[in-house]
């Protein structure tokens, strides 16, 4: 009798909560991209990731059943967890040799430092200065007696000269970094014979002279007392040394250095990104939501008459001005009766809005043994100013709903599961709720969800579906998933639902679904860096049918150069045809279309093309300044000294990596600086630079810039030709030009 109910129910099933909008959201796939990694340690064999949603998509508009990890790694679990994208990743292992690992002082970047000195005392006579240094051949302590600088008592300071110190070297708090402060290397990695100790000089202090290292666990360090630095510290005198003119110091210095060494490591590689597919409405649009609230259970039977009780919403997307609403109206009413037509207005200034209306099914209406009662809804939000969309200017929106009602006398059109032994009706019975898509791929899995049921005074506590006609029931959940077999397409099945509250009150409800053809969808993407000789990411992202896969072999892309470059502009290695992502590089800046041809386990095609542009590498703009005019100094070896400053900039976010300075000199003084040939002063990448020149007369500076690419390319398609330079030639003359003079003699007068 089941089967039969079932088969009555294609005819005469009710269609409840189906929201329709007026303008649906188009369905657009995004992709997340996965940092680039390689980290190493066992404890690193397995990441998980938090991925945040791009800007303008929420968790809830993202299709769940779309998400894919696009990569080289062994997927674990992905999900949306907390309004994140969660993946988990096995490691791709790799055993591999690291050079140039750092060793820092328990930090990134930190260096280890030594403070080592020497204790340099005068005697009470006040001329005798003791000056205790470290002999390195003997390693052992000694001093010498030396008198102090000047000729008058007490003298002041230790004569001015060169002291030996000794420190350990030491690898206390050792902390190994391979490159950046995210890969931390074991330090039962490292190859100990090839730790090496770098002396970080530009730290040095002004008292420096030079240092050796001994054996790789000593410094022996030299610097100078000189006076004027006051590089020293007070110290306590034995007590048989008080008196007098007696006084201690501690001449201080510093070293600070770091570690570099080679270690053998376990590393593990994580790449790729997540694509999903999501809705999203991009100008304003109105969507509504129907639910049946009564007959419960529908449909129902019928004595006299069954009351019908319907809730409709309306919901206004992607629009904030609240203040310009003016209004909402519902309507209600029965199919093609417009004698029943019932209308309620909101005023209220909201984003949604809801009302109830209320009908009835006389049994006097209709003759059969069952009957179903259509119901047309619609709402109208109203403006009060017009709002700009991109089909033009409108005034307000409008969504069309339906329903239906079902009735039957004597024998059930469905049959619900029945509720065992229920109890006296204790409160309000719970309101089912269905949502699920009125059309599915054969072959493909389709989520049903039933979580959306509400009880309006306690709580569902269980779910009971049927499923008939689908491979897969769905479990006493309040979401399920199921499919449908290929020999099901053009056929509409019936989902049923019946939840149960605390109270063991039950509500029931039931919607249709119909199996389509299982045909593939294609689709590409293209991300990364859509510029001259960049890496660009090309997705392929196209998807078929769960149980009728796409075949890889019949996968085909084609890259097209439309405008700007050629087909032999286009560079990637391998070959396009069975990829889910491939990195490709673009020599010339252009337009460019890319189009795949998929194919599934069926026969079933699909094909689909995309054109995006490639933008052009910008030359850096040169610029730098510097006084027009420069005074030689006794003080400098009569030497002026110009000090430039370099303020060039790449105007598309890349990285100046290399500086040239030149200079030419007016020999003959004539204001003509094009017969003089051009000397380098510095290749080493100044920013800032302190131009020392010795003759006086007129100088022409040329500064020459080339960039690195500031953002990921792809090494064995550029050159260095390819990155971009270009000098201060196209810098108004006269600020390049500086005139050295001899400064003015002093005068003095006296009588």
């Amino acid at each position: 009798m089941k089967k039969i109910y079932i088969s009555l129910l294609a005819v005469v099933l009710l269609f409840l909560s189906i929201p329709i909008s007026m303008k649906a959201a188009d369905s657009q796939n995004k992709t997340i991209s996965i940092p680039t990694e390689i980290l190493t340690g066992s404890t690193n064999s397995q990441q998980t990731y938090y991925l945040a949603l791009p800007s303008g998509v929420s968790s809830s508009s993202i299709n769940t059943s779309s998400l894919k990890y696009n990569g080289t790694n062994e997927k674990v679990a992905l999900s949306i967890e907390n309004g994140k994208v969660k993946v988990t990743l096995k490691g791709v292992e790799a055993k591999q040799r690291i050079d140039n690992v750092l060793g820092y002082y328990s930090s990134w970047n930190k260096p280890f430092v030594t403070t080592p000195g020497n204790s340099i005392w005068r005697y009470s006579d006040g001329i005798r200065w003791q000056i205790n240094q470290w002999d390195q051949y003997s390693n052992t302590q000694k001093h010498n007696d030396i008198n102090g600088l000047g000729s008058g008592v007490p003298r002041d300071n230790p004569p001015d000269m060169t002291v030996e110190t000794k420190s350990d070297v030491s690898r206390d708090g050792v902390k190994w970094y391979n490159k950046s402060v995210d890969q931390v290397i074991d330090p039962a990695s490292i190859i100990e014979s090839s730790v090496q100790i770098t002396v970080l000089k530009e730290s040095l202090p002004p008292q420096y002279v030079s240092h050796n290292i001994v054996n790789g666990s000593q410094f022996i360090i030299y610097y100078n007392t000189d006076a004027a630095a006051k590089n020293y510290d007070a110290e306590n005198l034995p007590d048989s040394w008080k008196g007098g003119w007696a006084t201690g110091r501690r001449y201080r210095t510093w070293l600070n250095y770091y570690f570099t060494a080679s270690a053998n490591v376990t590393s593990y590689k994580y790449s790729g990104n997540v694509s999903f597919d999501y809705n999203l409405p991009t100008e304003p649009t109105l969507t509504g939501d129907v639910t049946l609230i009564k007959p419960n259970p529908n449909p129902a039977k019928i004595t006299d008459k069954v009351p019908v009780r319907i809730s409709v919403k309306g919901e206004l997307q992607a629009y904030s001005d609240v203040a310009n609403i003016k209004e909402w109206v519902f309507y209600a009413k029965k199919k093609d009766q417009n004698g029943t037509l019932q209308t309620k207005k909101e005023n209220a200034k909201s984003l949604t809005a809801s009302k109830e209306f209320d009908f009835e099914i006389n049994k006097a209406d209709f003759s059969g043994e069952e009957f179903t009662q259509n119901y047309d809804l619609s709402v109208i939000v109203r403006f009060n100013k017009k709002v700009n969309t991109k089909a033009g200017e409108i005034d307000s929106l409008e969504v069309k709903l339906r329903t239906s009602a079902g009735v039957y006398k004597n024998t059930p059109t469905v049959t619900f599961p029945p509720v065992v032994n229920p109890p006296a009706p204790k409160g309000k019975p719970p309101i089912a709720r269905i949502s699920a898509p009125s059309e599915v791929k054969a072959g493909d899995d389709v989520l049903i969800f039933g979580n959306g049921s509400y009880d309006p005074d306690g709580f569902i506590k269980d779910y009971w579906w049927d499923t008939s006609g689908a491979q897969e029931k769905i479990g006493n959940a309040p979401n399920g998933t199921t499919w449908y077999s290929q020999s099901d397409v053009g056929k509409t099945f019936n989902i049923l639902l019946t939840v149960v509250d605390n109270d063991s009150m039950f509500g029931s409800t039931s919607t249709e679904i119909t199996v389509i053809k299982p045909e593939p969808y294609a689709r590409l993407s293209v991300g990364g860096t859509l510029k001259q000789n960049r890496k660009v990411i090309l997705t392929n992202s196209s998807t078929s049918p769960t149980r009728f896969p796409l075949v890889p072999e019949k996968t085909y892309v084609v890259l097209t150069a439309l405008t700007g470059g050629s087909n032999a502009d286009i560079k990637y290695s391998g070959t396009l045809g069975q990829f889910e992502t491939k990195e490709l590089l673009f020599k010339q800046p252009g337009t460019y279309k890319a189009a795949v041809y998929v194919e599934n386990t069926l026969g079933y095609s699909s094909s689909t093309s995309i054109t995006f542009t490639i933008v052009p590498d910008v030359v850096p703009v040169n610029y730098f300044s510097m006084a027009g005019v420069a005074y030689r100094s006794p003080e400098n070896a009569n030497k002026a000294l110009v000090s430039i400053d370099d303020m060039s900039y790449s105007p598309d976010k890349d990285v100046i990596g290399r500086r040239v300075w030149e200079y030419r000199y007016d020999s003959n003084n004539d204001g003509n600086f094009n017969n003089e040939t051009w000397v380098l002063y510095s290749d080493a990448n100044q920013e800032r630079l302190n131009m020392e020149l010795s003759q006086v007369g007129k100088y022409e500076v040329r500064l020459t810039v080339f960039e690195e690419f500031g953002q990921p390319t792809i090494d064995e398609f550029v050159t260095a030709g390819d990155r971009k330079s270009t000098n201060s030639d196209g810098q108004v003359q006269s600020e390049r030009i500086v005139e050295v003079k001899n400064r003015a003699p002093e005068v003095d007068w006296s009588w």
